[in-house]
Formats: C-alpha cells, structure tokens, sequence
C-alpha cells in the first residue's frame, strides 16, 4: 500500500536554533564545497555567508513543514529597519573577511567585484526596491514548492517592488527563469583559490513583486 505523507508549510518567525539548519541549507545548495573542501572552514565559510546576509536583512521569512524548517528567504528593502543586527556577527564578518584577504588573494573580492559591475550596468535603467540577499530551502526533506512559497510570501509583503538578485551556475539559477524573473545581467569569472580553480556564470536577477 503507497502511503503519501502531506506537507504543510507555514511561515513563521525565525527560530534561533534554527540558524544552523539554514547555514547547513547554504552549504549544500550553493555548493559551498566548490571552493573550500576542509569541513571545519567549509562551516566556518558557511557561518559568515549566514551572518553577512542575516545582517543586512530587513525580511526574515521562515518556512516551517510542522516544527521543521524547510527554507529560508533574507531580503533587504530600501527605508526599512534590520530585522535582526547582531554586532557579534558583524565582528565575526569582519575577522573573515581580513583573513580571506590574507589568505586567499587571489580569489578574494573577484566574484564580489563581479557583481558589482554587473549592478553597475543594472542600475544604469532600474531603480530596485530591494535585493533578494538569501533563499534556501533542506534539500534532502523531500517537500516541493518551499522556495516559490517563500517568494510568494514576500509578494504579499512587498508588492509592486522590484527586487534583483545574484545568482550562479552553482545554484539552481533555473529557478528563477522558471518564476517570471529577468535574467538583466551575466558575466563569466575564473575564481583562484589556491591551487583550486572555478569557472563561474554569474547572474543577476530582477522581478517587480
């Protein structure tokens, strides 16, 4: 006999105990392992990532299958307050991001700088809202449908903004092509990391909520 199990997702507030299920969201759905393949600095690597974006986010939307977190979307949107600043975390942000300068020369700052010039040519015909800064979902739950859940609900929060978003062929970029978002800019990019090499597609995303 075929049993179905149902889902169902809800938004609620982000737990804290939470916040490293969605680290763990980062590492695997972003391919983290791509460029740092230590297990202890990939976390490390993962924990900065979160609390960058955590940081700068005005939107915390959670997406819970029963007590569950299922996925994760940060945005931040022009005039409004951060949902959740931490100066723990921006002085943990700050530390790594010295150490990445010392260390990894010559990876550090290029994929960071590439996005910047492809805002740069965005910018130059939109005027966005917001940036969409973080969206992922567990990987390995089985639940369909939790990253559109997520943007349908900042829809309703943020309707008629425009928002954009950075992306890569490291992610399931596809994603957004398949949810009525644009693809306004790309470039390709060669990342160094010592002895390890990665070709990128970067992207940037825009859609009007």
């Amino acid at each position: 006999m075929l049993f179905i199990i149902p889902f169902k997702l809800e938004i609620r507030k982000l737990v804290k105990k939470d916040h490293k299920r969605a680290i763990q969201f980062a590492i695997e759905g972003m391919h983290f392992d791509w460029y740092v393949e230590n297990k202890f600095l990939l976390n490390l690597y993962g924990r900065y990532f979160w609390y960058t974006e955590l940081n700068n986010a005005t939107q915390i939307i959670a997406a819970y299958n029963d007590n569950r977190l299922a996925g994760v979307l940060l945005c931040e949107m022009k005039g409004e307050p951060k949902a959740s600043y931490s100066l723990w975390r921006a002085v943990y942000v700050g530390v790594f991001n010295l150490m990445k300068r010392i260390f990894l020369k010559s990876g550090s700052g290029v994929y960071s700088k590439t996005n910047e010039e492809m805002f740069q040519a965005y910018s130059r015909e939109n005027s966005p809202d917001g940036e969409i800064r973080f969206l992922a979902a567990d990987l390995k739950s089985g639940v369909k449908g939790v990253g559109t859940f997520l943007l349908e609900e900042l829809a309703r929060r943020e309707r008629s903004k425009k928002v954009y978003l950075y992306t890569d062929d490291g992610c399931t970029y596809e994603f957004y092509d398949h949810r009525g978002f644009d693809r306004a800019e790309e470039r390709t990019v060669d990342l160094v990391y010592g002895s390890k090499k990665v070709r990128l597609r970067c992207f940037l995303y825009s859609k009007v909520l």
